[in-house]
Formats: C-alpha cells, sequence, structure tokens
C-alpha cells in the first residue's frame, strides 16, 4: 500500500510564521463576522475553533438544522496534522489577549486549563449538579481551576499499546505473551521479546520522541508507574532516581537495545503512525483514535482485524499507568453569544452525539451513561477495556506555568534520547532552567 510519509519531510517553520498565518484567518473572520452580524436578518453565529474532525462535522451539522434560523456555528479547523499541541496553545492565547468578542468556543489539551482560567466564563451556573455527574470523573477532574468550574470535557484520552497480532501469531509462545500484553507486560519482559523477535526484520517499539507534549506523557507515565511523584508541592523534581531511570529506558530503548528506530526522535503522533503502518511495526504507542484514523484516512476496514489493544508496559517493581488526557470546552469571556455556547456545549455531551463521535472517530465518551449502556457496550466490547485502563490512570501537573515547564524538559529529554546529553546532564540542565526560571532559548 503507497502511503504519504510526512515524516520523510522536514519543514522548519517557525512559530511567529504559523501564529501570523493563523492570526490572518482569525482576522479575515472578524471582518466578515462583522458584516454579517450587521444584517437585519440571519442566525446567531458562534464561532468554535477545535481540530475539526468528522465527527465535529457532524455535530455542527445537526446542531445547525436543529436551530435553523437562530444559531449557527462556524468551525474553524486546527488540524493536529498541522498544529501541534504547543501550537495551538499560543495561538489561541495571543488570540484571547486582543479581547475580541470573534471567538466564541474553542478546545484545549486538558492540561491547559489554569493556564487559561483567566479567559474564559466560569459554567458553574450553567451545569447543573446532575449534569456534572453524568460526565465520567476522570474527565471531570480536569474541568476545575481554584474550585471554579470553567470547563466541560468534549472526549477522553487515554494512552495504550498497539500491537500487531498477525506477526506475533508467527512465534510458538504466542498464547503466552498474549497473557502478558492482555495484563500489562513488564518492561523487562518486554526489552527480551524485542530481542526475540530481532530477527523478524521489522521495527519493535514506536512512540513518540520529538520534543513535545507526547514524549512528556510518556515520561511522566514511566516514572509514576515506579510510584514516583515528577511534582512535590509546587516544584518539579526531576533530577531523582526515578527519572533517571524513566529517561534511561527511553534512551535505551533507541540506543542499547536498538527496539525503537532513532527516526522516532522526530516524530510526534502521526508520523509514528505512518511509520508503524509503512514498516509494519509490531508495537506502537498511541491513543484510543488510532483505528478509527486509519480507517477514515485510508478507507480500509481490514486492518483493524490485524490489531489489538493493550495496556502499556509497567516496570517489573512498580504498577501499571497510562496517561489521561483529552480535550476541553471553554467560552471566551469576551463572548458576546455566550448563551448560545452554552446551548452548543450541551448539545456535544448529550448521549446520542458523544456515541456519535466514538463511532465516526473513535474519541472515548465522556458522557457516563455510555459507560453504562449494556446493549452499547455489547456492540462496543473494546469501551469496557477503556473502563479498566482509566483505573489505572495519571495525569499531568495540573499547573499555570506547566506548558513552559514542558517545553523545557521534552528539549532536553530528546537531545538525551538523540545521545547528545547524558540522562543525568538532561535532568539536571532542565530542573536548573526550571527552578531558577532562566530565559530558555532552543
Amino acid at each position: 500500500m503507497d502511503t504519504i510519509k510526512p515524516y520523510m519531510k522536514t519543514f522548519y517553520f517557525s512559530i511567529t510564521a504559523i501564529t501570523f498565518l493563523v492570526l490572518s484567518v482569525f482576522i479575515f473572520m472578524y471582518i466578515f463576522g462583522n458584516l454579517a452580524d450587521n444584517r437585519d436578518a440571519g442566525p446567531k453565529k458562534i464561532y468554535f475553533a477545535d481540530n475539526i474532525s468528522i465527527s465535529h462535522k457532524y455535530a455542527i451539522e445537526k446542531f445547525n438544522q436543529l436551530h435553523k434560523g437562530k444559531i449557527e456555528v462556524v468551525p474553524i479547523d486546527l488540524s493536529f496534522e498541522k498544529f501541534q499541541t504547543n501550537e495551538r496553545k499560543e495561538l489561541l492565547m495571543r488570540y484571547l489577549r486582543s479581547r475580541s468578542d470573534r471567538l466564541d468556543i474553542f478546545s484545549i489539551d486538558q492540561i491547559w486549563v489554569p493556564r487559561f482560567a483567566k479567559f474564559v466564563e466560569p459554567l458553574s451556573n450553567y451545569f447543573s449538579t446532575n449534569e456534572r455527574e453524568n460526565i465520567i470523573p476522570y474527565a471531570l477532574e480536569s474541568c476545575f481551576y481554584k474550585n471554579q468550574l470553567v470547563t466541560i470535557p468534549l472526549y477522553i484520552d487515554v494512552s495504550v499499546m498497539y500491537y500487531r497480532k498477525d506477526l506475533l501469531k508467527n512465534i510458538s509462545d504466542y498464547k503466552e505473551i498474549k497473557s502478558q500484553l492482555d495484563s500489562s507486560i513488564t518492561w523487562e519482559e518486554f526489552i527480551k521479546l524485542g530481542q526475540r523477535l530481532k530477527s523478524f526484520g521489522y521495527p519493535f517499539y514506536l512512540y513518540q520522541a520529538e520534543a513535545f507534549e507526547g514524549l512528556m506523557c510518556s515520561f511522566v507515565e514511566l516514572i509514576e508507574s515506579q510510584n514516583s511523584k515528577i511534582l512535590e508541592g509546587d516544584s518539579l523534581k526531576l533530577n531523582t532516581p526515578q527519572a533517571n531511570k524513566a529517561l534511561q529506558l527511553l534512551v535505551d530503548l533507541v540506543n542499547k537495545y536498538k527496539l525503537s528506530p532513532k527516526e522516532i526522535t522526530n516524530f510526534k503522533e502521526y508520523d509514528t503512525y505512518y511509520y508503524f503502518i509503512d514498516n509494519s511495526g509490531i508495537f506502537l504507542r498511541g491513543w484510543p483514535g488510532f483505528l478509527k484514523w486509519y480507517e477514515t484516512k485510508f478507507n480500509d476496514k481490514s486492518f483493524a482485524d490485524k490489531i489489538e489493544t493493550v495496556p502499556l508496559p509497567h516496570f517489573k517493581e512498580g504498577s501499571k499507568k497510562s496517561m489521561i488526557g483529552g480535550w476541553n470546552l471553554m467560552i471566551s469571556k469576551y463572548s458576546s453569544k455566550k448563551s448560545e455556547a452554552i446551548e452548543f456545549i450541551k448539545f456535544l455531551i448529550q448521549e446520542d452525539i458523544q456515541k456519535k463521535f466514538y463511532e465516526l472517530g473513535g474519541y472515548l465518551p465522556i458522557n457516563a451513561k455510555i459507560y453504562e449502556d449494556k446493549n452499547y457496550l455489547k456492540l462496543n466490547p473494546e469501551l469496557n477495556f477503556y473502563k479498566s485502563v482509566f483505573k489505572t490512570s495519571t495525569r499531568r501537573p495540573f499547573l499555570e506555568k506547566y506548558t513552559r515547564y514542558s517545553d523545557i524538559i521534552t528539549y532536553y529529554l530528546n537531545r538525551a534520547i538523540k545521545n547528545e546529553i547524558s540522562v543525568s546532564e538532561a535532568l539536571s540542565k532542565a530542573e536548573k532552567i526550571i527552578n531558577s526560571e532562566a530565559s530558555y532559548i532552543k
């Protein structure tokens, strides 16, 4: 199968150039919006910024049909394939600082809540206790800042591992290996398996090692799986035995055991997905939407029959951990259409719409009723698997300056995985810069 290979192409855009491009879209939207709003007749337009997937399009079209002539949602597409998460954060932040009312609803990575809280409408008065209780706790936990509800989840993510069962079935003890994988194999056994399978000639394990948020997720998972914390009080502790062991594993997978190709040091999520497909990778660290992404991208449902989804590996003396993620919805406090924006958010978290988000895009629902619907679970038994993974999940530090810290940490993690600096040097430098509040230039 021929596929586009974006990991073979390297483009260097400055964040300034990207910001200017997208802000130009916002400026055009602002001018067009003023013209539209000055007409005597017509619906109230809500501008909604997100990665506009097929699921989003379905929901927007249905909402607009139901509110025809009264409310119209206008999507602004900030595609995941074009913008990494921190780029999206900076674009939205710059726009909100302009205090314009042209942007009504926008989605954020859960971890951005403290950073965006001062720019958004508090939501406590709009969502009743019953409405909040209908949101699964793993998602709702991310919605508060200083004891105030400031955001509502659209969907939740949790990190998992995929593997090609059609390839693993070729080994004699597949059933035993499958049993270990299903319950979360230890890293120690996983590495032994990788060394056994080198003769296959396929990439063994693909994870995301570019200096971006996905690498931070892997790093925090590995620390937490040692029953340790990266955050103590308000301080990040990086130069610890647990952090050292976590980074050393990421480094060794590439440089010592050679179970992960060096190319991953330049890979984000979609890069690893393409590489996994094009090179018959055996194991892949990813998120729940991977298989639906493949089906939509290549119009092929058969690939899913070759794939199994299992928990991530864990350290022998540690515990199972997966990273909770997901995207939440916020309403700009500068919006002049807050009541209409609330109506749209409540529409998005309805049971039927949440089911469509999952069926069309693979987005894990945040509506608790779905996980209690026995008939729906029979049709979608994999949701029971995700429910079990939620129970062993963790999350990144909930700090206002988190994204700055993450930028610094992942820069040095990436350099260590590239074998440019040692593990101890990477962690000590990152901790020193963070704790000194020194200027940081890549």
